[in-house]
């Protein structure tokens, strides 16, 4: 068994904004497809060819789509009172940006898609996220580092936007 330990970097950005419009304004601009629909289509790609298109019509503006949303503050909101923080994570991504990194580092696929967590606080709302080039880095595959602090540049700036 081989264990690796390295550092992540996790980017927070504070918002004052209500937490549905956090929410709102971070998911305008990523793709919410069909995902059984989706899953079919991607299915049936043979070539990249194939698998383009299928992916353009899943993206939103971004660039990006959503794989999953997991309200994990729904269980905290089974303690008595029932008036837990909110906690929202995002499964994001795009399969020809993950392809890209994973065709030459594998483990890239074990961190995308990527995970948003909107977390609402006593005063703010907080976005975070690990980025993908630490978690990238310990292989020291440049080209691959190259796609992940692409990915982050770009999920950063939603995050940036979502919260002024």
């Amino acid at each position: 068994m081989q264990t690796t330990v390295f550092p992540v970097h996790r980017v927070a950005v504070i918002s004052t904004r209500p937490f549905d419009e956090v929410v709102r304004r971070f998911t305008a601009t990523i793709g919410r497809p069909d995902m059984i629909q989706f899953r079919s289509a991607l299915a049936s790609a043979r070539t990249i060819a194939d698998l383009r298109p299928v992916v353009d019509a899943a993206v939103g503006a971004s660039g990006l789509m959503e794989f999953a949303r997991f309200d994990a503050g729904e269980v905290l909101r089974t303690e008595p009172g029932g008036d837990g923080n909110r906690l929202l994570r995002l499964v994001i991504g795009n399969p020809l940006i993950m392809k890209e990194m994973a065709r030459i580092v594998p483990d890239a696929a074990s961190y995308a898609p990527v995970t948003i967590l909107i977390d609402e606080r006593t005063d703010s709302v907080q976005l975070s996220y690990d980025t993908m080039a630490s978690q990238l880095a310990p292989y020291g595959n440049q080209p691959a580092l190259a796609v992940a602090n692409d990915l982050d540049a770009k999920i950063v700036s939603l995050l940036e936007a979502a919260a002024r």
